[in-house]
Protein backbone atom coordinates (compact mmCIF):
# COMPACT_ATOMS: atom_id res chain seq x y z
CA UNK A 1 0.00 0.00 0.00
CA UNK A 2 0.92 3.66 -0.71
CA UNK A 3 0.09 6.23 1.88
CA UNK A 4 1.01 9.75 0.49
CA UNK A 5 0.19 12.45 2.68
CA UNK A 6 -2.57 14.88 1.68
CA UNK A 7 -1.74 18.73 0.34
CA UNK A 8 -3.20 21.26 2.61
CA UNK A 9 -5.48 22.68 -0.72
CA UNK A 10 -6.95 18.77 -0.79
CA UNK A 11 -8.00 18.93 3.20
CA UNK A 12 -9.51 22.21 2.21
CA UNK A 13 -11.75 21.45 -0.20
CA UNK A 14 -13.03 17.77 1.45
CA UNK A 15 -13.77 19.59 4.09
CA UNK A 16 -15.34 21.86 2.35
CA UNK A 17 -17.34 19.31 0.07
CA UNK A 18 -18.26 16.80 3.29
CA UNK A 19 -19.43 19.93 5.57
CA UNK A 20 -23.53 21.12 4.95
CA UNK A 21 -23.74 24.35 4.18
CA UNK A 22 -24.29 27.28 6.66
CA UNK A 23 -26.28 29.90 6.86
CA UNK A 24 -25.02 33.69 5.92
CA UNK A 25 -25.59 36.16 8.03
CA UNK A 26 -25.62 39.93 6.59
CA UNK A 27 -25.28 43.04 9.02
CA UNK A 28 -25.28 46.62 7.32
CA UNK A 29 -24.99 49.46 9.88
CA UNK A 30 -25.16 52.53 7.61
CA UNK A 31 -25.26 56.33 9.11
CA UNK A 32 -28.57 58.21 9.57
CA UNK A 33 -28.65 61.46 7.93
CA UNK A 34 -29.87 63.59 11.09
CA UNK A 35 -26.82 62.55 12.43
CA UNK A 36 -27.66 59.79 14.89
CA UNK A 37 -25.78 56.10 14.80
CA UNK A 38 -29.13 53.68 14.44
CA UNK A 39 -27.84 50.27 14.20
CA UNK A 40 -30.55 47.62 12.27
CA UNK A 41 -29.72 44.18 12.24
CA UNK A 42 -31.31 41.62 9.63
CA UNK A 43 -30.67 37.94 9.87
CA UNK A 44 -31.43 36.27 6.35
CA UNK A 45 -30.98 32.71 5.83
CA UNK A 46 -29.43 31.49 2.84
CA UNK A 47 -30.58 28.18 1.36
CA UNK A 48 -28.46 25.97 -0.94
CA UNK A 49 -30.56 26.83 -4.11
CA UNK A 50 -30.08 30.23 -3.35
CA UNK A 51 -26.22 30.29 -2.47
CA UNK A 52 -23.57 27.81 -3.52
CA UNK A 53 -21.85 26.40 -1.11
CA UNK A 54 -18.56 28.47 -0.71
CA UNK A 55 -15.38 27.97 1.29
CA UNK A 56 -14.68 29.22 5.10
CA UNK A 57 -11.87 31.76 3.32
CA UNK A 58 -14.40 32.83 0.70
CA UNK A 59 -17.28 33.32 3.40
CA UNK A 60 -15.29 35.56 5.33
CA UNK A 61 -13.99 37.73 2.67
CA UNK A 62 -17.26 38.05 1.08
CA UNK A 63 -18.90 39.60 4.20
CA UNK A 64 -15.98 42.17 4.58
CA UNK A 65 -16.80 43.30 1.30
CA UNK A 66 -20.25 43.78 1.62
CA UNK A 67 -20.06 45.33 4.96
CA UNK A 68 -17.46 47.63 2.88
CA UNK A 69 -19.71 48.36 0.06
CA UNK A 70 -22.83 48.93 2.78
CA UNK A 71 -20.98 51.58 4.17
CA UNK A 72 -20.13 52.89 1.10
CA UNK A 73 -24.01 53.01 -0.29
CA UNK A 74 -24.86 54.36 2.82
CA UNK A 75 -22.33 57.49 2.09
CA UNK A 76 -23.52 57.78 -0.99
CA UNK A 77 -26.67 58.29 -0.28
CA UNK A 78 -25.76 61.23 2.37
CA UNK A 79 -23.86 62.21 -0.18
CA UNK A 80 -26.82 62.66 -2.76
CA UNK A 81 -29.76 63.65 -0.36
CA UNK A 82 -26.97 66.59 1.06
CA UNK A 83 -26.57 67.96 -2.40
CA UNK A 84 -30.79 67.78 -3.37
CA UNK A 85 -30.26 66.01 -6.16
CA UNK A 86 -33.52 64.60 -7.81
CA UNK A 87 -34.64 61.28 -8.57
CA UNK A 88 -31.75 60.65 -11.35
CA UNK A 89 -29.33 61.91 -9.14
CA UNK A 90 -30.50 59.70 -6.38
CA UNK A 91 -30.04 56.63 -9.02
CA UNK A 92 -26.96 57.49 -9.83
CA UNK A 93 -25.61 57.91 -5.88
CA UNK A 94 -27.56 54.32 -5.79
CA UNK A 95 -25.65 52.97 -8.48
CA UNK A 96 -22.19 54.76 -7.15
CA UNK A 97 -22.65 53.06 -3.89
CA UNK A 98 -22.67 49.17 -4.98
CA UNK A 99 -19.17 49.80 -5.48
CA UNK A 100 -18.89 48.41 -9.52
CA UNK A 101 -19.30 44.40 -7.98
CA UNK A 102 -22.99 42.65 -8.30
CA UNK A 103 -24.82 41.93 -5.47
CA UNK A 104 -26.84 39.11 -4.87
CA UNK A 105 -30.92 39.39 -4.48
CA UNK A 106 -31.00 38.61 -0.63
CA UNK A 107 -28.40 41.63 -0.23
CA UNK A 108 -30.68 43.79 -2.22
CA UNK A 109 -33.53 42.74 0.40
CA UNK A 110 -31.55 43.21 3.10
CA UNK A 111 -30.80 46.64 2.57
CA UNK A 112 -34.13 47.76 1.33
CA UNK A 113 -35.67 46.10 4.63
CA UNK A 114 -33.14 48.21 6.68
CA UNK A 115 -34.13 51.45 4.90
CA UNK A 116 -38.10 50.68 5.98
CA UNK A 117 -36.44 50.33 9.42
CA UNK A 118 -34.82 53.44 9.50
CA UNK A 119 -38.29 55.30 7.98
CA UNK A 120 -39.77 53.55 10.88
CA UNK A 121 -37.81 54.78 13.47
CA UNK A 122 -37.90 58.63 11.64
CA UNK A 123 -41.58 58.36 12.18
CA UNK A 124 -41.62 57.48 15.72
CA UNK A 125 -39.38 60.12 16.31
CA UNK A 126 -41.67 62.90 15.19
CA UNK A 127 -44.02 61.95 16.38
CA UNK A 128 -45.87 60.90 13.42
CA UNK A 129 -47.43 57.33 14.81
CA UNK A 130 -50.21 56.51 17.69
CA UNK A 131 -52.54 58.12 18.61
CA UNK A 132 -53.01 61.90 20.42
CA UNK A 133 -55.63 63.91 21.92
CA UNK A 134 -58.56 62.12 23.52
CA UNK A 135 -56.72 58.17 23.09
CA UNK A 136 -53.53 59.22 24.93
CA UNK A 137 -55.29 60.02 27.99
CA UNK A 138 -55.19 57.52 30.48
CA UNK A 139 -58.15 55.19 30.91
CA UNK A 140 -59.40 56.56 34.16
CA UNK A 141 -59.29 60.48 32.71
CA UNK A 142 -61.41 59.45 29.70
CA UNK A 143 -63.72 57.45 32.32
CA UNK A 144 -63.95 60.51 34.48
CA UNK A 145 -64.60 62.93 31.33
CA UNK A 146 -67.23 60.92 30.08
CA UNK A 147 -69.12 60.69 33.17
CA UNK A 148 -68.84 64.69 33.53
CA UNK A 149 -70.38 65.31 29.78
CA UNK A 150 -72.57 62.32 30.26
CA UNK A 151 -73.94 64.28 33.70
CA UNK A 152 -73.90 67.58 31.85
CA UNK A 153 -76.20 66.57 28.70
CA UNK A 154 -78.39 64.75 31.07
CA UNK A 155 -78.96 68.25 33.08
CA UNK A 156 -79.24 70.69 30.33
CA UNK A 157 -82.26 67.82 28.78
CA UNK A 158 -83.97 67.86 32.25
CA UNK A 159 -83.70 71.50 32.51
CA UNK A 160 -85.06 72.06 28.37
CA UNK A 161 -88.18 69.26 29.56
CA UNK A 162 -88.48 71.71 32.73
CA UNK A 163 -88.34 75.05 30.78
CA UNK A 164 -91.39 73.73 28.26
CA UNK A 165 -93.00 72.12 31.27
CA UNK A 166 -93.33 75.84 33.11
CA UNK A 167 -94.34 77.82 29.89
CA UNK A 168 -97.13 75.88 29.51
CA UNK A 169 -98.78 77.27 33.20
CA UNK A 170 -98.96 80.43 33.40
CA UNK A 171 -100.93 82.68 35.38
CA UNK A 172 -104.50 83.65 35.31
CA UNK A 173 -105.39 87.10 36.13
CA UNK A 174 -109.20 87.82 36.76
CA UNK A 175 -110.53 91.41 37.05
CA UNK A 176 -113.92 90.78 38.97
CA UNK A 177 -115.32 94.32 39.83
CA UNK A 178 -115.19 97.96 39.86
CA UNK A 179 -116.50 99.97 42.84
CA UNK A 180 -116.19 103.84 41.74
CA UNK A 181 -116.53 106.13 44.73
CA UNK A 182 -116.27 109.61 43.97
CA UNK A 183 -116.28 111.17 40.23
CA UNK A 184 -116.05 115.17 40.14
CA UNK A 185 -116.03 117.33 36.88
CA UNK A 186 -115.09 121.18 37.99
CA UNK A 187 -113.27 124.41 36.65
CA UNK A 188 -110.06 125.34 37.50
CA UNK A 189 -106.28 125.54 36.42
CA UNK A 190 -103.31 123.46 35.92
CA UNK A 191 -99.82 123.59 37.26
CA UNK A 192 -99.30 126.54 34.80
CA UNK A 193 -102.35 128.36 35.97
CA UNK A 194 -103.86 127.69 32.18
CA UNK A 195 -107.79 127.78 33.01
CA UNK A 196 -109.31 124.17 32.26
CA UNK A 197 -111.64 121.73 33.59
CA UNK A 198 -110.38 119.49 35.94
CA UNK A 199 -111.34 115.47 36.66
CA UNK A 200 -110.97 113.77 39.93
CA UNK A 201 -111.70 109.87 40.39
CA UNK A 202 -111.45 108.07 43.17
CA UNK A 203 -112.50 104.27 42.22
CA UNK A 204 -111.41 100.69 44.12
CA UNK A 205 -110.44 97.86 41.26
CA UNK A 206 -110.93 93.99 43.10
CA UNK A 207 -108.71 91.27 40.52
CA UNK A 208 -107.83 87.65 41.77
CA UNK A 209 -104.43 86.61 40.78
CA UNK A 210 -103.71 82.57 40.43
CA UNK A 211 -100.93 80.53 39.77
CA UNK A 212 -101.21 77.55 37.97
CA UNK A 213 -97.98 76.29 38.11
CA UNK A 214 -97.68 72.96 39.77
CA UNK A 215 -93.71 73.24 41.05
CA UNK A 216 -93.05 76.66 41.20
CA UNK A 217 -94.00 79.55 42.69
CA UNK A 218 -94.04 82.89 40.98
CA UNK A 219 -92.49 86.35 42.15
CA UNK A 220 -95.12 88.79 40.74
CA UNK A 221 -94.77 92.77 39.72
CA UNK A 222 -97.02 94.94 38.28
CA UNK A 223 -97.32 98.43 36.13
CA UNK A 224 -100.04 101.13 36.94
CA UNK A 225 -103.67 99.85 36.72
CA UNK A 226 -104.87 102.83 34.64
CA UNK A 227 -108.26 104.40 33.76
CA UNK A 228 -108.08 106.32 30.20
CA UNK A 229 -110.81 108.44 28.99
CA UNK A 230 -109.83 107.75 24.91
CA UNK A 231 -106.77 108.93 25.36
CA UNK A 232 -106.76 110.75 28.18
CA UNK A 233 -105.76 109.44 31.29
CA UNK A 234 -108.47 110.10 34.07
CA UNK A 235 -106.49 107.84 37.02
CA UNK A 236 -104.48 105.52 38.22
CA UNK A 237 -103.06 103.07 41.12
CA UNK A 238 -100.33 100.75 42.06
CA UNK A 239 -100.05 97.02 42.76
CA UNK A 240 -97.11 95.98 45.47
CA UNK A 241 -94.95 93.11 44.82
CA UNK A 242 -95.67 89.97 46.12
CA UNK A 243 -94.96 86.60 45.86
CA UNK A 244 -97.66 83.62 44.24
CA UNK A 245 -96.66 80.26 45.61
CA UNK A 246 -97.39 77.02 43.46
CA UNK A 247 -101.02 76.26 42.78
CA UNK A 248 -102.46 78.77 45.00
CA UNK A 249 -104.13 82.34 44.35
CA UNK A 250 -104.98 85.65 45.97
CA UNK A 251 -107.28 88.74 45.75
CA UNK A 252 -105.93 91.86 45.41
CA UNK A 253 -107.74 95.53 45.25
CA UNK A 254 -105.79 98.38 43.79
CA UNK A 255 -107.37 102.00 44.94
CA UNK A 256 -107.72 103.79 41.61
CA UNK A 257 -107.33 107.45 41.80
CA UNK A 258 -106.84 110.79 39.70
CA UNK A 259 -107.16 113.94 41.93
CA UNK A 260 -107.60 117.56 39.68
CA UNK A 261 -106.59 115.95 36.88
CA UNK A 262 -106.28 118.65 33.51
CA UNK A 263 -108.93 117.75 30.60
CA UNK A 264 -107.66 120.51 28.28
CA UNK A 265 -110.58 120.54 26.26
CA UNK A 266 -110.64 116.55 26.13
CA UNK A 267 -113.81 116.34 27.98
CA UNK A 268 -115.83 118.89 27.22
CA UNK A 269 -119.00 116.73 27.03
CA UNK A 270 -118.37 115.36 30.59
CA UNK A 271 -120.06 116.46 33.51
CA UNK A 272 -120.59 114.90 36.87
CA UNK A 273 -123.70 117.00 38.53
CA UNK A 274 -127.47 116.44 37.20
CA UNK A 275 -128.76 118.58 34.32
CA UNK A 276 -132.08 120.44 34.43
CA UNK A 277 -132.78 117.50 37.05
CA UNK A 278 -131.66 114.60 34.88
CA UNK A 279 -128.74 112.54 35.81
CA UNK A 280 -125.38 112.69 33.63
CA UNK A 281 -124.79 110.67 30.56
CA UNK A 282 -122.24 107.33 31.91
CA UNK A 283 -118.87 108.19 31.35
CA UNK A 284 -117.01 105.24 29.18
CA UNK A 285 -113.56 104.41 30.78
CA UNK A 286 -111.26 101.67 29.55
CA UNK A 287 -109.25 99.63 32.40
CA UNK A 288 -105.68 98.59 31.60
CA UNK A 289 -103.85 95.95 34.20
CA UNK A 290 -100.15 94.73 33.16
CA UNK A 291 -98.79 91.87 35.21
CA UNK A 292 -94.70 90.75 34.93
CA UNK A 293 -94.34 87.29 36.71
CA UNK A 294 -91.00 85.18 37.05
CA UNK A 295 -90.66 81.74 38.24
CA UNK A 296 -86.83 80.46 39.36
CA UNK A 297 -87.81 76.55 38.18
CA UNK A 298 -84.19 75.03 38.82
CA UNK A 299 -82.22 78.34 40.58
CA UNK A 300 -81.08 81.21 37.58
CA UNK A 301 -81.04 78.59 35.37
CA UNK A 302 -84.34 78.26 34.43
CA UNK A 303 -86.12 81.41 34.88
CA UNK A 304 -89.42 81.64 32.73
CA UNK A 305 -90.90 84.61 32.26
CA UNK A 306 -94.82 85.52 31.98
CA UNK A 307 -96.40 89.10 30.88
CA UNK A 308 -100.60 89.28 31.33
CA UNK A 309 -101.87 92.27 30.03
CA UNK A 310 -105.81 92.67 30.57
CA UNK A 311 -108.44 95.56 29.18
CA UNK A 312 -111.90 95.99 30.64
CA UNK A 313 -114.80 98.14 28.97
CA UNK A 314 -116.03 100.30 32.33
CA UNK A 315 -119.11 102.69 31.92
CA UNK A 316 -118.87 105.02 34.95
CA UNK A 317 -122.52 105.69 36.09
CA UNK A 318 -123.15 108.95 38.42
CA UNK A 319 -125.97 107.35 39.76
CA UNK A 320 -124.30 103.91 40.94
CA UNK A 321 -121.45 105.50 42.75
CA UNK A 322 -120.56 103.09 45.75
CA UNK A 323 -121.75 99.92 44.48
CA UNK A 324 -119.10 97.47 42.35
CA UNK A 325 -119.45 96.77 39.17
CA UNK A 326 -118.68 93.46 38.10
CA UNK A 327 -116.62 93.31 35.39
CA UNK A 328 -116.18 89.34 34.53
CA UNK A 329 -117.74 89.57 31.01
CA UNK A 330 -116.24 93.24 30.25
CA UNK A 331 -112.50 92.09 30.18
CA UNK A 332 -110.23 90.63 28.11
CA UNK A 333 -106.73 89.16 27.63
CA UNK A 334 -104.61 91.46 24.96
Amino acid sequence: MHLHAKTDSEVTSSMAASSPPRAAYYVQSPSHDDGENKTAASSFHSSPAASPPRSLGNHSRESSSSRFSAAKSGSSRRTAAAAGGDGKGGVAAGRGGGGGGRRSPWMKEAAIEEEGLLMEDDDADDGGGGGGGFAALPRRWRYALGFVGAFFALFFFFALILWGASHNQKPVVSINSITFHNFVIQAGTDASLVPTELSTVNATVRMTFRNTGSFFGVHVTAEPVTLYYYQLLMASGNVKYFYQSRKSSRHVAVAVVGDKVPLYGGGSGLSSTPVKGAPPAPVPLQLAVRFRSRAFVLGKLVKPKFLTNVQCSVRLDVAKLGKPVSLNKACSLV
